[in-house]
């Protein structure tokens, strides 16, 4: 009866998430009013840089602008302001710091709002980019079409928090999940055709070796941690080998990989940006030294330095040493042989340091590994699969596992007392 109880609620979770994803896919081909579909496709296949921009919106190489075409990037976009923002605003810091559901919803609604203004601006540069592919544009219709993709966006935000809500995993992130699979056909497809005369089984063993080695890193990174053990006053009256028992069960999991996919998307923002802009026509074409621009190494340490940079900055964001310290001596906790206070917080940022530099210097090999497949095998288009991409596909997993893993010790739990 228990496992028939579990099935059900699995079942009803996975339905409706799996129901909003294809709606929410359906929608993305939903064209918006006004647009001619057949001058986007001319002028996209004339131009490089559209077809590239149009493939970060919809995950593959359609020419169709949708009405959920933003999909869930703006409210990334909000949410990564966001943990800014409250890193940076007392008020803010203060709010999530009590964590009433009172100061949740306030949260929630600040960054709702962010996301509302991020569609708009992101949905304005939509529209006014195609003002060049369109013979028809005029300003009525950059205005449906920033009224049309701002409520799809916002649509979407809605749908993702039904499924996390309701449904089985975190919306945004199956959102983005579900955008990366889309993508891996055409990804597949692309590196077959370019590499056709240089695949063959050699190469494929060293490639699926190569993929292995990079899944399981990534898991390795995503599931290790640092265990700090933790004492209570309470415990520190008793006897030492209770105590050495209580310490093992209290502790501080800091994990190598605080930061997540950030150090990866903000060092893509910083290589990339400048040569977008260059190619908009908005500054000079930059002009480096001969040895630079045929330097394949020069981008890849400039790469992993960014990466290493960008890792201990979010990490210190993501989790305050100061705050942590401050907690455990409200709740009347210390570490075994540290002091509370200033040594509590003194050894928590030595102990983060090393972790921290250990888990980018991990993050960074793996986000060069693509280069380096491309660079001592004879294949090309491996950089459309990055380690962004699969730190999300794997971290999606992990989280539905350990979500249905607490379906299930959850219902056990209620059953026992039932």
């Amino acid at each position: 009866m228990k496992q028939t109880s579990d099935n059900n609620i699995l079942l009803k979770r996975l339905l409706i998430s799996l129901g909003i994803l294809i709606f929410i896919r359906l929608g993305t081909f939903l064209p918006v009013p006004g647009i001619d579909n057949g001058y986007l496709s001319f002028y996209i296949q004339r131009h490089s840089l559209t077809r590239s921009l149009v493939s970060t919106f919809s995950g593959n190489d359609t020419f169709v602008i949708g009405l959920f075409t933003l999909n869930i990037f703006p409210y990334i976009n909000a949410s990564i302001l966001m943990q800014l923002l409250v890193k940076t605003i007392p008020k803010l810091a203060k709010l999530q710091k009590e964590g009433s559901s009172e100061g949740k919803r306030t949260i929630n609604r600040v960054t709702r709002l962010i996301t509302l203004v991020w569609a708009v601006i992101q949905s304005a540069g939509i529209a006014f980019y195609l003002k060049r592919a369109l013979f028809d544009w005029t300003p009525f219709l950059a205005f449906e079409i920033i009224l049309w993709l701002t409520t799809g966006a916002m649509i979407v935000l809605w749908l993702s928090e039904l499924i996390t809500e309701h449904g089985l995993g975190n919306g945004a992130s199956l959102l983005i999940y579900t955008n990366i699979v889309s993508s891996l056909p055409n990804l597949i497809k692309k590196l077959i055709l370019e590499n056709n005369e240089n695949l063959n089984f050699g190469v494929l063993t060293i490639i699926g070796l190569l993929f292995f080695i990079a899944i399981y890193g990534i898991v390795l990174l995503q599931e290790s941690a640092r265990i700090v053990p933790l004492i209570s006053s309470k415990q520190l009256s008793q006897t030492s080998t209770k105590f050495v028992t209580a310490s093992e069960n209290n502790y501080i999991p800091l994990r190598f990989n605080q930061a997540g996919v950030m150090p990866i998307i903000l060092t893509t923002a910083v290589l990339v940006i400048p040569n977008y802009v260059s190619n908009l026509g908005l500054l000079p074409i930059l002009t480096l030294p001969v040895f630079l621009q045929s330097s394949k190494i020069f981008y890849w340490l400039s790469y992993f330095t960014l990466i290493l940079v960008f890792s201990s900055f979010y990490s210190n964001i993501v989790l305050n040493p100061k705050d942590v310290s401050d907690e455990l001596q409200k709740m009347a906790v210390s570490i075994p042989g540290v002091r509370p206070g200033i040594e509590t917080t003194y050894y928590l940022k030595q102990v983060m340091k090393r972790v921290t530099l250990l888990g980018a210097i991990m993050l960074a090999l793996l986000a060069t590994l693509p280069n380096i497949i491309e660079a001592i095998l004879p294949v090309s288009s491996f950089n459309g699969l990055g380690t962004t991409s699969l730190l999300i596909l794997v971290g999606v997993v992990l989280d539905l596992s350990r979500e249905i893993r607490s379906i299930f010790l959850s219902n056990i739990y209620n059953n026992m007392f039932d």
